[in-house]
C-alpha cells in the first residue's frame, strides 16, 4: 500500500505525523518505508533522530538524484540502527522494518522530464513488493513532484496497488480553507488527478483529511483557561466545523485528528512510550497516532466514512 501525504501550507505537522504513523505501525510488526519527497526541505532524518541526514543525505544517492537517474539505487537507512535516540533503538527489538529513503542535501524541484515518471513508477512497484506500507511525504502545495506522483499512480501497472491520499491541515480558518482549495479547487488534486488519467470519483474515495494540533474544547481540557477563554474556544470550534463543511473538509472526510501536544510543538520528533511515561508527551497523542496507523490500512474504516 502507498499513502501520499500532502498539504497546502507548511507547518501542518505533515512530516512529523507521517513519521510517527510509520513508527507506530512498525512497532506492531509491520514493514514500513518513509519516502522523503519534500525535495526542497528533506528533513525527515531530524524527526527520526538521525543527525547525519537531518537535512537530507550527503551521500549523493538520495531520492532526488535517483529520480534524475544520476545513481542506480536510492540510499536506504535502517531507522532502528541509525537513530541517535536510545528509546527508539530499544523499541525496535522485535518490531517490523522501519526504513527511510532520504532526499538529497541542497536539492530542489525537477525539470519537466517524462522519464522521471517512469523512474518513479519503477521505484513504487519495487517498494510495494517489499513493504506493507509506504508513505510518501510530499512538499506543501501544488508542485511538479505532486503532478508526477499523480501521473505515476495512474499507470496500468499501479492498478492493483492500493494508493491513498492524506491531506493535512491545522485546525485554523486559514488551514481549513487552504486544504479545501488544495483538493477541490480548479487546479486542485481532484482536477489534476482526473487530468492525469485517474477516475475522479475513485480518487476522491481514497482521499481523507487529518487535522493536526487540535485543541480539545472539552471542559476537562480547559483547566488553564478563564471562563471567557473557554467559551471563546467553544465558539471557535463551532465556527471551524461549519467552515470545514462549507469547504468539503467536514467530519465525514476526516480519518483522524492529532491533539495539540507541547512536545511536538517544541520538538518535532518521534513520540515514544518512554516520552509518555516520563510525562513529557501526552498519552492521548500517542494513542491518536496508534489509531491513525490502524485506520490507515483498515479498508472498513475508509468505507464507513
Amino acid at each position: 500500500m502507498f499513502v501520499f501525504a500532502a498539504s497546502d501550507k507548511g507547518g501542518t505537522g505533515r512530516s512529523v505525523t507521517v513519521a510517527n504513523l510509520l513508527y507506530r505501525s512498525a512497532l506492531h510488526g509491520n514493514d514500513v518505508c518513509y519516502l522523503d519527497f519534500d525535495f526542497g526541505s528533506p528533513t525527515a532524518g531530524a524527526i527520526f533522530g538521525i543527525e547525519e541526514v537531518e537535512n537530507g543525505t550527503h551521500s549523493g544517492s538520495g531520492l532526488h538524484r535517483y529520480l534524475l537517474k544520476e545513481v542506480g539505487e536510492p540510499e536506504r537507512i535502517d531507522v532502528w540502527a541509525a537513530t541517535g535516540r536510545h528509546a527508539i533503538r530499544e523499541a525496535g527489538a522485535g518490531a517490523g522494518r522501519l526504513v527511510l529513503l532520504p532526499g538529497d542535501v541542497g536539492s530542489g524541484d525537477f525539470p519537466q522530464r517524462g522519464d522521471l515518471v517512469e523512474q518513479m513508477l519503477r521505484l513504487f512497484l519495487r517498494l510495494n513488493e517489499e513493504f506493507g506500507l509506504c508513505m510518501v511525504d510530499l512538499s506543501a502545495g501544488r508542485n511538479l513532484a505532486v503532478e508526477m506522483v499523480l501521473q505515476a499512480t495512474s499507470r496500468p501497472e499501479m492498478r492493483n496497488v492500493t494508493s491513498r491520499w492524506l491531506v493535512f491541515h491545522r485546525w485554523t480558518r486559514q488551514h481549513v480553507v487552504a486544504a479545501g482549495g488544495l483538493v477541490n479547487g480548479p487546479c486542485g488534486l481532484l482536477a489534476t488527478a482526473e487530468k492525469a488519467g485517474h477516475d475522479r470519483a475513485g480518487f476522491a474515495a481514497n482521499l481523507r483529511y487529518v487535522r493536526t494540533a487540535v485543541a480539545d474544547p472539552a471542559p476537562s481540557a480547559k483547566s488553564g483557561l478563564t471562563a471567557r477563554q473557554g467559551a471563546w474556544l467553544d465558539e471557535c470550534n463551532k465556527r471551524l466545523n461549519r467552515l470545514a463543511g462549507d469547504h468539503q473538509v467536514g467530519r465525514s472526510m476526516v480519518l483522524g485528528t492529532v491533539p495539540l501536544d507541547p512536545m511536538l510543538q517544541w520538538q518535532e520528533q518521534l513520540l515514544t512510550d518512554t516520552d509518555v511515561v516520563a510525562g513529557i508527551a501526552n498519552a492521548q497523542t500517542r494513542d491518536a497516532f496508534d489509531s491513525l496507523a490502524s485506520r490507515l490500512v483498515d479498508d472498513s474504516a475508509w468505507e464507513t466514512l
